[in-house]
Formats: structure tokens, C-alpha cells, sequence
């Protein structure tokens, strides 16, 4: 099993800038891509940057250019640096793992979420 650690949520203002981490224990080596979703309250969840393990990187149309998402595969860490923060980024941050889809491996791996709320 793969467990999922958030850190770095908290209140910024606007305009702002926030670096969000995820790190990873347990079976790692089911891990293919990571990313991150979001939730704000009475929306549905949505993805916001995702990196497979190539590298490739993938953004949602409302944080490109100002989020941007890494990995550091020797510490099983993902990251996402968000910059040019905005009200409408307030929402509950969500890491997400999904794996190579074994026999052994689980389908996919949830944080448990950090809340990132951002001031006007």
C-alpha cells in the first residue's frame, strides 16, 4: 500500500506564493504518476497538475502559467509551487498517486488533503 502525506496548506494573501508537498511511503515502487486536485466548498474535485514518470507535466487551464509541479523521486516527494495565488484558488489541495496497476498494486492513492485559502 501506498500512503500519501500532505504539508504546506495554509492562509496567504493575495498574489502570494505557496509550495504544497506530498510525500510517499510504503510500496513506492507502485507509483507512476503523481498530482495534485483540488476542492472548494460546493465544487467538484478537480485536477490542478499532475507529472508522470517521464517527467511530463500537465496543468489545468486556471493555473497555468502561475502553478508549477516537480518531483524528487529519491525522497517519494511531489511538489507543487504556486504563485500569483488568487481567492479562487481557496480550496482543500488533494495529493494523488496513480500506479503501475499491478496484481500487487493498489488502482490509486489519495492524500489526505491540506487546506489552502488565500485572502483578498
Amino acid at each position: 500500500q501506498v500512503q500519501l502525506v500532505e504539508s504546506g496548506g495554509g492562509l496567504v494573501q493575495t498574489g502570494g506564493s505557496l509550495r504544497l508537498s506530498c510525500a510517499a511511503s510504503g510500496d513506492t515502487i507502485c507509483i507512476s504518476a503523481m498530482g495534485w486536485y483540488r476542492q472548494a466548498p460546493g465544487k467538484e474535485r478537480e485536477m490542478v497538475a499532475a507529472i508522470t514518470s517521464d517527467g511530463s507535466t500537465y496543468y489545468a487551464d486556471s493555473v497555468k502559467g502561475r502553478f508549477s509541479i516537480s518531483r524528487e523521486y529519491a525522497k517519494n516527494t511531489v511538489y507543487l509551487q504556486m504563485n500569483s495565488l488568487k481567492p479562487e484558488d481557496t480550496a482543500v489541495y488533494y495529493c494523488y498517486a496513480d500506479t503501475i496497476r499491478s496484481d500487487y498494486c493498489g488502482y490509486e492513492y489519495w492524500g489526505q488533503g491540506t487546506q489552502v485559502t488565500v485572502s483578498s
